[in-house]
């Protein structure tokens, strides 16, 4: 794959673009020039991102592929403040997330960003409903109302008579239904998957696709996807590629 046969990513002109045909929508992502390095033993560095620009839109879904080792996950990480950058700017819903404490991202983070994980990160001793609500805990807004919506979006993905099943009693596909609830719970802005579909058989790995993103269309959730199957990349709004550092159309 030539990197000179897409387009790299510019930041400025791609939001007169959207704003142009919908003044409405917001982004509610946005990464602009972004640079990572790694030390190396020998004291000098690994350039991993060399000035990616990236805006995730309210509402919209964009999947970034990639050769391994290409910076991806690194990338998401950096994105949803799991990981310090070397420079650049990272806004998250409206806010200037790099440069504030930990503490603070940690809170915007349970407020407006929900995971997906491609090892699902479940609780083993938490049962499906409770691993779903475990998100509402971290956030500090569980009660009634909230056990509730959980039962509801178990029931939207399929899963209504297993609220009570541990994950080791779940397959794959089943414990990646219940990392798509808990990350829908809160109503976040957007969602981070990361290889979601990586520990699944390709049909199992499609429902799991179709699924995540009507969720998100129905939750106006924004949906960033870090894949390596190109015909999962065509189903979202947007498909990017991670080369050299950079974003690329």
């Amino acid at each position: 794959m030539n990197s000179g046969e897409f387009k790299k990513t510019d930041s400025n002109s791609f939001s007169a673009e959207i704003s142009a045909q919908n003044p409405q929508r917001k982004a509610v992502l946005k990464i602009k020039n972004l640079h990572k390095s790694y030390p190396t033993p020998s004291g000098g560095a690994i350039e991993v991102l060399r000035g990616a620009n990236l805006e995730l839109f309210e509402g919209e879904s964009a999947s970034i592929r990639g050769e391994s080792g290409a910076g991806k996950t690194t990338f998401l990480n950096i994105a949803a403040c799991l990981e310090s950058k070397t420079s650049g700017e990272v806004w998250l819903n409206g806010a200037r997330a790099d440069t504030l404490s930990a503490s603070k991202q940690a809170k915007l983070r349970a407020e407006s960003v929900g995971f997906v994980f491609q090892h699902y990160c479940l609780v083993p001793e938490l049962n499906a409903l409770e691993n779903v609500l475990f998100s509402s805990r971290i956030a500090g807004n569980y009660g009634a109302k909230t056990r509730l919506r959980a039962l509801e979006i178990l029931e939207r993905v399929g899963l209504a008579g297993r609220v009570k099943y541990l994950p080791a009693k779940l397959s794959g596909g089943e414990r990646q239904r219940v990392a798509i609830a808990r990350a829908i719970l809160n109503s976040p802005k957007v969602i981070f998957a990361d290889e979601p579909t990586g520990n699944l058989d390709e049909e199992t790995g499609t429902d799991i696709m179709k699924m995540m993103l009507e969720m998100c269309r129905d939750e106006n959730a924004s949906l960033l996807l870090i894949t390596h199957n190109p015909d999962f990349a065509k189903m979202t709004d947007r498909s990017l590629v991670l080369k050299h550092g950079l974003i690329f159309e």
